[in-house]
């Protein structure tokens, strides 16, 4: 399985990449984006399982990365890690058809939760 990682700080990619690790995810292929333009065309490219997406990115923001995979029927699962979690970004987030936000600081046990009805 592929996960695309979206994220605009190198450093959170990694974070992201080392939690996904920590929860077992170990043996799936990570393939990164740096902002929500180079994801969208990333996911049509490399045809990933998951995408994993921050909302606050340049060029293109997450929220709109997902508004535009629906948009042209994509339906690749796609979920948020961002710093971010008030009830109104995560009922935007589910309106869009995100599976879930998962909010930072996060743990392994919170990308399990998240990611196990999606990957297994």
């Amino acid at each position: 399985m592929k996960i695309l990682i979206a994220d605009d700080s190198r450093v959170m990619r990694q974070i992201v990449t080392r939690t996904l690790r920590q929860a077992g995810y170990d043996s799936h292929e990570l393939v990164e984006a740096t902002n929500g333009r180079e994801a969208l065309q990333m996911v049509a490219a490399e045809a990933p399982d998951l995408v994993l997406s921050d909302w606050n990115m340049p060029e293109m923001t997450g929220y709109e990365l997902l508004q535009s995979l629906r948009g042209t029927g994509q339906d690749v699962p796609f979920g948020f890690v961002t710093s971010e979690g008030s009830s109104d970004m995560r009922d935007m987030a589910a309106a869009a058809g995100a599976l879930f936000l998962i909010a930072k600081p996060f743990t392994a046990e919170s990308f399990r939760e998240a990611l196990e009805p999606v990957l297994g």
